[in-house]
C-alpha cells in the first residue's frame, strides 16, 4: 500500500483531476472518521492513513468518470445512498463544490456524525437525510451514487432508479469485473442500459484483489 504521505496525496489528487487545495478538508474528514469509527463502526480501517487511501481516495477514484457524466447530464443534485460515514458523498462534495449532495443514511447515530462533519468542514453543498433508501423522495436527484451498500439486485436497482429524474443515472462503486457481470446479469432485463468503467486503484495495490470499477446505469 502507498505510504500516504502529504506529497503523494497531493500528487494523486492532481492526477485524479481534484484541486490540490481540497487536501486539508479531506485530511480533516479523515481525522473525524478515524476518531468516531470505533464507536459507529463505519469503515474497515485501523489508521488514518488506511482510511485516506482505502476509503477517501477510493471514493475520489471515480472523479474523472463522474466529471464527464455530470457535465454531459447537467447534474446539479446527487444522492449518496447508504452514505454510512459519508463515503463516497463527502469526498465527492469536496471535489465538486458546485454540485449539491444529499447523504441518505438510515442510522441516526451515523447521521449525527455526518451532520457534524458537514459543520466541521464548512461544506455548503452537502445535507443529510435520515431515512431508508425506499423512503427517500422520488425523482428528486439528477444522479445517485453508492459504495459498499447492498447488493445490486432487481428490487434495489428499482428502488435507486426511482430516486433519479428521467435521463439521470446511477453510479455504483464495485470491485472485480467478473463479479459485476454476474450481478448485472440478474438485473439487465429491468434496466435500460449499463456500462462499466475501470477505476484507478494503484494507490491501494495493483493486484486483482483491489480491482475497482464504476458501474453506470442510465434511467
Amino acid at each position: 500500500m502507498n505510504n500516504g504521505s502529504d506529497f503523494d496525496c497531493a500528487r494523486l489528487l492532481c492526477e485524479l483531476g481534484v484541486d490540490e487545495g481540497c487536501l486539508p478538508l479531506l485530511q480533516r474528514y479523515t481525522k473525524e472518521l478515524f476518531l468516531f469509527n470505533s464507536a459507529y463502526n463505519m469503515v474497515n480501517a485501523e489508521s488514518e492513513q488506511e482510511i485516506m487511501l482505502k476509503h477517501v481516495f477510493d471514493s475520489l477514484s471515480a472523479v474523472p468518470v463522474l466529471q464527464r457524466l455530470f457535465l454531459s447530464a447537467s447534474v446539479t443534485k446527487v444522492a449518496d445512498v447508504g452514505s454510512g460515514g459519508g463515503l463516497p458523498g463527502i469526498p465527492l462534495a469536496v471535489a465538486f463544490p458546485d454540485i449539491s449532495f444529499t447523504l441518505i443514511e438510515r442510522m441516526s447515530k451515523r447521521c449525527a456524525f455526518l451532520e457534524n462533519c458537514i459543520l466541521v468542514l464548512g461544506l455548503k453543498n452537502a445535507t443529510v437525510l435520515n431515512c431508508e433508501a425506499e423512503k427517500a423522495p422520488q425523482e428528486a436527484f439528477d444522479a445517485a451514487v453508492f459504495r459498499a451498500f447492498r447488493p445490486l439486485d432487481k428490487p434495489m436497482a428499482q428502488t435507486l432508479l426511482r430516486l433519479i429524474k428521467p435521463e439521470g443515472f446511477l453510479a455504483a462503486y464495485k470491485a472485480k469485473k467478473s463479479k459485476i457481470e454476474a450481478e448485472m446479469k440478474g438485473i439487465e432485463q429491468s434496466i435500460s442500459s449499463w456500462e462499466c468503467e475501470k477505476l484507478r486503484s494503484d494507490f491501494l495495490d495493483d493486484s486483482e484483489e483491489h480491482e475497482r470499477h464504476l458501474v453506470v446505469i442510465k434511467k
